[in-house]
């Protein structure tokens, strides 16, 4: 390489280790060769992009190649065989092969016993049974009105308990037992009688024979003077199960019920669904105490 004056430049390869820039520290202070320089940064950026596009389509080479490896592998017959091999037979397999899926019986409650049916028949009516204990307490409160709980009776003469023409129904529907209680309200008295029998038909057909001269007797007692001797008063016939249940009411003075009176029919009323209550709660307990058992 000629340094001297006027000698020829040898040309700068930019790709050419050692060779000589278009300019140096120790030129002759001519400015630099700018066109030059601008052709040598061209020529650079040109053979990368060459570069750049060759690598990459030797990268999608490679990935080509490993995939194509990677599916002669999977297609490998003595690898499948070898993987088969090693899986366990259905034998192995818990609740493998053709186990059908389990069955299970449905699981909808029962319907709720008839709390009727359980005071349809001596059978299976079998719970204590009392005045008392079907007309606990001292007083019945309904609504706003309060009936103060008088004097009880308990007999298995029924047609004692009776008059008109209820002693003939009772003894011949086959009458076991008339309970009798007697409520007050100011100078209304209401007496509540309940003839038991054996089966649901017998309470049935005598409430049907019974007439409006068919009367349970009006029971004293416990502050309440005889009442219903003499003097009209209402009364009410029904019932429910093997039971028949009576009302009689009328004022503790003496006098005649009329239409008009329309808190004696109240209060005759509120007393008789009072005892088809009680009698329904009592198939209710023995219902759910069998579907408890």
């Amino acid at each position: 390489m000629n340094y001297g004056q006027g000698g020829p430049r040898s040309q700068w390869d930019p790709w050419k280790p050692n060779s000589e820039q278009p300019w140096s520290g120790a030129s002759d202070g001519r400015s630099p060769d700018w066109a030059a320089l601008a052709e040598a940064s061209e020529t650079r950026h040109r053979r990368r992009r060459v570069l750049f596009i060759v690598g990459g389509a030797l990268a999608t080479v490679g990935i080509g190649t490993a995939v194509a490896m990677g599916v002669m592998s999977a297609n490998d017959n003595s690898g499948a065989n070898n993987t088969a091999s090693q899986l366990p037979s259905n034998a192995d397999i818990p609740n493998g092969g053709s186990t059908s899926a389990p069955s299970f019986d449905p699981t909808t409650a029962p319907p709720p016993l008839d709390p009727k049916e359980f005071v349809a028949s001596a059978k299976k009516d079998t719970a204590p049974l009392g005045p008392d204990i079907l007309f606990p307490g001292t007083q019945l409160t309904v609504g706003t009105t309060v009936y103060k709980k008088a004097a009880t009776d308990d007999t298995k003469s029924c047609a004692t308990a009776a008059q008109g023409t209820l002693p003939k129904v009772l003894t011949g529907n086959g009458c076991t037992r008339l309970m009798r209680v007697t409520y007050t309200k100011d100078d209304i008295a209401v007496t509540v009688g309940v003839a038991v029998f054996t089966t649901e038909a017998q309470a049935t057909k005598a409430k049907g024979e019974a007439d409006s001269k068919s009367i349970v007797k009006a029971l004293p007692g416990k502050g309440v003077k005889a009442f219903c001797n003499g003097a009209v008063c209402r009364s009410t016939t029904n019932a429910f199960g093997r039971y028949a249940y009576f009302t009689i009411t009328g004022f503790s003075a003496g006098k005649d019920v009329t239409t008009k009176d329309t808190t004696v029919f109240r209060a005759g009323d509120d007393l008789a669904e009072f005892a088809f209550k009680q009698i329904h709660r009592r198939g209710e307990a023995q219902a759910s105490a069998a579907s408890a058992g």
